[in-house]
């Protein structure tokens, strides 16, 4: 299976994400420049889109085994010993994407019992919020799948190019 397809999804997001903040940011600077105003809701938007953006690209990267990492230990290592660095790092993204879903969804939860909206628009925070929980899920799926493929056929970028 190619690259590509294994992350389809998140694919996908990413790019509407860049698009609209694109598009957003370029429609405001047009505006700002020929009228004077601006428009208000740019900032809210790309800020939220900024995020889903960085989520989706980290689940891509957690699938493709392309996050930023010091291999110097790992490529002198017996195979033995890579897989359980294999499994330190699974179990510490693990770790850190749990803490990270479990205190966004309280923290989505917070805000949809609360009624809290947004200070810039007023819409309800919960709608930019819930996509915290939901992005860390996907990273741990993504790299939990990765972890399984590096144990099964052990690390396929083993042709470092320095």
């Amino acid at each position: 299976m190619s690259k590509n397809k294994k992350t389809r999804i998140e694919s996908f997001l990413g790019i509407i994400a860049l698009a609209l903040i694109c598009i957003i940011s370029f429609a405001n600077v047009v505006v700002r420049y020929v009228t004077d105003i601006s428009f208000a809701f740019t900032e809210e938007y790309s800020v939220f889109l900024m995020v889903v953006l960085a989520f989706a690209g980290a689940s891509i990267a957690s699938r493709r085994n392309e996050h930023i990492r010091i291999s110097l230990v790992e490529r002198h290592c017996s195979t033995k010993t890579k897989r359980i660095i294999y499994t330190l790092q699974w179990l510490g993204a693990m770790v850190v994407l749990a803490l990270v879903a479990w205190y966004g969804g309280n923290l989505t939860w917070e805000e949809y019992i609360y009624d809290s909206l947004s200070p810039g628009l007023g819409h309800p925070n919960w709608i930019y919020l819930i996509w915290l929980p939901i992005l860390s899920i996907a990273i741990m799926y993504r790299t939990t799948q990765n972890w399984f493929e590096r144990m099964t056929n052990g690390d396929q970028e083993e042709d470092y190019e320095s």
